[in-house]
């Protein structure tokens, strides 16, 4: 999250107009508890909650305050249990649902922490801690356009929001988009006074200047930052970013290692008012800094230590996903895709990227939404959301024709009001490779490609990528590597059901033979030729992913191989691969 000022902070009474002639013994404890919390004196702040739980147990302001003493604390189970005690008794209070999301974000669980704060604003449609908070969450979790969208949505009507405007820079730097990043703050009506979020926003705008070569610029946001005392240990570590980016800028290599060195130690110093998501990122950009410094090893360790904080709320079962793959073969057997099996329709609008992340997906999409009679929409969520809705591969394999037409007809509506003049349309979730059975059977006139590259290299850049949303097995090197066997194990399962449907491209083919690949993927595709393919990294489009840099330049080898200068940290993953036999038949792969 951009900041902790969306907290919804102080403790308020859900009943503040009465006026009783004597003192109530509850308001008490309860505006004393209040005192004592913003004093810091923590431990006599709980007992007078408690007190005050004693005193009237059926109001919820006592369980709200006691939760957030405990959040001060960084207790993070009792506070959940708090503010929770206070939901159960005051369902509509917005403020106990915000607090509520942010304990379980900071417990990692992202999903039930959107939910809350779309609790929040249902029952108080215009507050405004709701909104950011939920527009931090959806980009943390990936949703990055529907983030975007809402939090400008929300800004738009609410230009005093603080918390949504730094939650929509913040996104904007993370997308790379530094300059409209910088409009947004400078179109506030005025900078924040309190000085904690004061300071997230001087933060946020010396990096988007930073990293738009504006030095002078950025330096002297950073001394106005200076100024406004000792530096909370909270977000001391944002802050060491920003002078070594800084001083990298001016080549001073020797002052930016220092500061990396202080960075990495204050980090651990960030206490349990730290945000989470702050940790991680620190991690990745030291580990950014040091690979840029060719030390691959300090950059490895950094790596560890974010996906290490990553896996403690991101967990993995290897169990559970042998499972769907196995139920995937078993469930769509060849038969499964015959004339009678399949939806009736004949649309060849829908064609789907498919892939390991990092295997090429972004740019074969680039390339090819580049021709004038294609659109690329992305990477979007909805074949893997109605395959959560319809059920296990089981579930869906016995869809019957009727179902299945339905079903077909609403998803491409959807699908063709993206772009109503287009022949093509691609969907570049590399996840979808779990659901092509679905796909082929609701659109079996959809065509599919399936990019490879080195396995080595894509789980590198897997691991040296801070991915948005739910990769557990990025985590660990070895689930990692077992993964990507399991993907391939997959894959090979859907081009033997699906004969002449799913293509073969590898990220290296683009580099080798760019044209003989560009006219074998059009073919695929029943697509005339297209100049404007080949120079796909002249368009308009805007790619959201971790790619978004690469496909803005002509193919090149940039990317392969890279694993080598890294085999050592590698060892797990690879490892895996060998077991898996992955590593000898790749070199017998072919487009």
């Amino acid at each position: 999250m951009a900041s902790d000022t969306n907290q919804s902070n102080g403790i308020a009474s859900m009943d503040e107009t009465k006026t009783p002639s004597t003192p109530d013994p509850f308001m008490v404890h309860l505006q004393t508890c209040s005192k004592l919390l913003s004093d810091g004196r923590l431990e006599d702040a709980l007992v007078e909650a408690n007190a005050a739980r004693q005193s009237d147990p059926e109001r919820p302001e006592a369980d709200y305050a006691a939760g957030e003493v405990f959040l001060a604390q960084g207790d993070l189970l009792q506070a959940d249990q708090a503010f929770k005690d206070a939901i159960q008794k005051a369902p509509t209070w917005p403020d106990a649902w915000i607090n509520f999301g942010l304990t379980r974000y900071r417990l990692g669980n992202i999903e039930h922490a959107k939910n809350a704060m779309r609790e929040a604003l249902r029952h108080a449609p215009g507050n405004q801690a709701a909104a950011a908070n939920l527009g931090a969450l959806m980009r943390i979790s990936g949703e990055h356009e529907g983030a975007e969208n809402l939090l400008q949505k929300t800004l738009d009507a609410e230009p005093d929001n603080v918390a949504a405007r730094l939650n929509l820079v913040a996104d904007l730097i993370n997308e790379e988009r530094p300059a409209e990043a910088l409009a947004i703050l400078d179109a506030a009506p005025e900078l924040p006074e309190e000085l904690q979020p004061r300071r997230h926003w001087l933060l946020q705008k010396s990096i988007a200047l930073l990293v738009q070569n504006r030095l002078a610029e950025g330096q002297a946001v950073l001394q106005e930052f200076d100024a406004l005392g000792p530096i909370p240990p909270e977000i001391r570590p944002l802050y060491l970013w920003r002078r070594i980016v800084l001083a990298q800028s001016v080549g001073d290599l020797n002052g930016a290692a220092t500061l990396a060195d202080a960075m990495e130690e204050s980090i651990g110093e960030m206490g349990p008012d730290g945000v989470p998501e702050h940790q991680v990122m620190a991690y990745y950009d030291l580990a950014k800094f040091w690979s840029g410094l060719n030390e691959p090893s300090r950059a490895f360790s950094q790596w560890l230590k974010g996906h290490a904080l990553l896996k403690q709320v991101q967990p993995f079962s290897r169990e559970e996903h042998l499972a769907f793959v196995e139920a995937s073969i078993k469930a769509f057997p060849k038969s499964r895709f015959e004339q009678s099996s399949i939806a009736s329709n004949g649309d060849t609008a829908p064609v789907f990227i498919i892939g390991m992340p990092r295997s090429g997906t972004t740019l074969c999409e680039q390339i090819v939404a580049a021709h004038h009679q294609v659109y690329g929409a992305g990477e979007r969520s909805n074949l893997g959301q109605l395959a959560q809705r319809l059920g296990d591969p089981e579930a869906i394999s016995g869809l019957e024709r009727e179902a299945l037409d339905e079903i077909a007809a609403t998803y491409l509506a959807n699908l063709h009001a993206l772009a109503p003049d287009k022949t093509r349309i691609i969907d570049k979730m590399p996840g979808n490779y779990l659901y092509v059975g679905l796909a082929a059977r609701l659109f079996p006139k959809a065509k599919f490609i399936h990019c490879l590259r080195d396995p080595r290299d894509i789980g590198l850049s897997i691991f040296t990528f801070r991915f948005h949303g739910y990769h557990g097995y990025a985590h660990d090197l070895a689930d990692m590597g077992w993964t990507i066997a399991q993907q391939l194990r997959l894959m090979e399962h859907w081009k033997s059901v699906l004969p002449g449907r799913i293509l073969e491209v590898r990220l290296s083919d683009w580099v080798d033979n760019f044209n003989g690949t560009l006219e074998c993927v059009l073919a695929h595709l029943d697509l005339p030729p297209d100049a404007n393919c080949e120079r796909f990294y002249e368009t308009e489009s805007r790619a959201r992913t971790v790619s978004r840099s690469q496909v803005k330049q002509p193919v090149n080898a940039s990317g392969l191989g890279r694993w080598v200068a890294y085999k050592d940290e590698l060892q797990p993953l690879i490892a895996e691969l060998d077991a898996a036999g992955v590593l000898k038949d790749w070199g017998r792969r072919r487009v």
